[in-house]
């Protein structure tokens, strides 16, 4: 079964155990990112949120969002994939003014949803691919707005996080009942600040949130990032006219070959001489140039594997800039032929 249907699964059992138990979470004090009180900031890393609209990613049975409603003021929409979570919020707190819950895929929901102002998960993200969610959040968010997350960083047996983007096997632990199985995205904090860069996002903090009990090996992670602004479209070529472009920059390779008669060079058409070597062309690798432009120059034949590129020499000739690529051929075929050009071996 797919990583994410079985976690759909798990959330629809465990919202209808709660359920049978009529269980209600109290609306807390403060707004809490980890599993124990007390343990972290409030609201106060999601800026001023008076007025604002907030997305509650993975809402479950409301209380968070209830709370920025009433104590800071803000715009809630709750999203919730599992339809017994979501019903738990709507039978609790369907009457409060300023919160709407909604039962919907939030990649999906969010492709049709004006952008929010703000949005946060509280466990939650990590029960979805990010090669998913970001990208949606991304698009569902303004330019500038929070997002901030608290995910799993270290389990109840000590595993702590992945440094690949793959699901593993967690538990959901139930009061009187068997934990249910998951499939988590538990991945290390710079992995995921290497996704949220990737996908539009600035990170500006990951904190570690350990257990308050010192034995427990459990440790939270709260990241908060921001919406990176919209890049500017950039210019893919140049205006159309009937002049041709002026040549404003080369870029080229220098071929090395030493040898026990010394350094292989040409003698080029002002006077100087100059390692064999030309410009690219268009799809070729630094490699695939030396070994052209060494059978054009010089009838020598080389490959691939014995080329190698060492330093980059800036200068300008004529007015162009030109940008060359030493490069070290270590063996090759054959002897300078003078039908191509004059060549000579200086030994320093």
């Amino acid at each position: 079964m797919p990583a994410e249907d079985t976690n759909t699964r798990a959330w629809q059992i465990y919202g209808q155990r709660q359920l049978d138990r009529a269980y209600t979470p109290p609306i807390p004090d403060q707004l809490g990112w980890t599993p124990w009180e007390g343990i972290g900031p409030g609201a106060e890393v999601l800026g001023d949120v008076a007025g604002r609209r907030v997305l509650d990613i993975g809402s479950g049975a409301g209380h968070h969002a209830v709370h920025l409603v009433q104590a800071h003021g803000a715009r809630v929409t709750g999203i919730e994939l599992s339809p017994t979570q979501h019903e738990r919020a709507v039978s609790a707190h369907s009457d409060v003014d300023g919160v709407e819950f909604v039962q919907a895929d939030v990649t999906e929901y969010l492709a049709g949803a004006e952008p929010f102002d703000a949005a946060y998960a509280i466990g939650t993200l990590a029960f979805i691919d990010p090669h998913r969610s970001l990208p949606a959040l991304r698009d569902g968010l303004r330019p500038g707005a929070p997002l901030i997350l608290s995910l799993l960083h270290t389990d109840l047996h000590g595993r702590g996080p992945s440094t690949e983007v793959a699901p593993r096997e967690q538990m959901i632990l139930l009061r009187d009942a068997p934990p249910l199985p998951t499939q988590m995205w538990v991945l290390a904090p710079q992995l995921w600040e290497d996704l949220l860069t990737e996908y539009g996002f600035r990170v500006e903090a990951i904190d570690l949130l350990p257990h308050p009990h010192n034995s427990a090996t459990v440790i939270q992670q709260l990241i908060r990032a921001r919406r990176l602004p919209a890049r500017p479209a950039r210019v893919s070529s140049r205006p159309r006219s009937t002049r041709a472009p002026a040549a404003h920059a080369a870029v080229g390779v220098g071929a090395i070959l030493l040898s026990e008669h010394g350094i292989l060079l040409g003698l080029h058409r002002r006077g100087t001489l100059e390692l064999p070597g030309g410009s690219l062309e268009a799809g070729e690798s630094f490699e695939d140039t030396v070994i052209r432009e060494l059978a054009e120059k010089t009838g020598l034949v080389a490959r691939a594997e014995d080329v190698g590129l060492l330093g980059t020499l800036v200068d300008h000739v004529d007015g162009v800039l030109r940008v060359t690529v030493g490069a070290l051929v270590h063996a090759w075929q054959g002897q300078p032929d003078e039908s191509v050009g004059d060549w000579v071996r200086y030994r320093p």
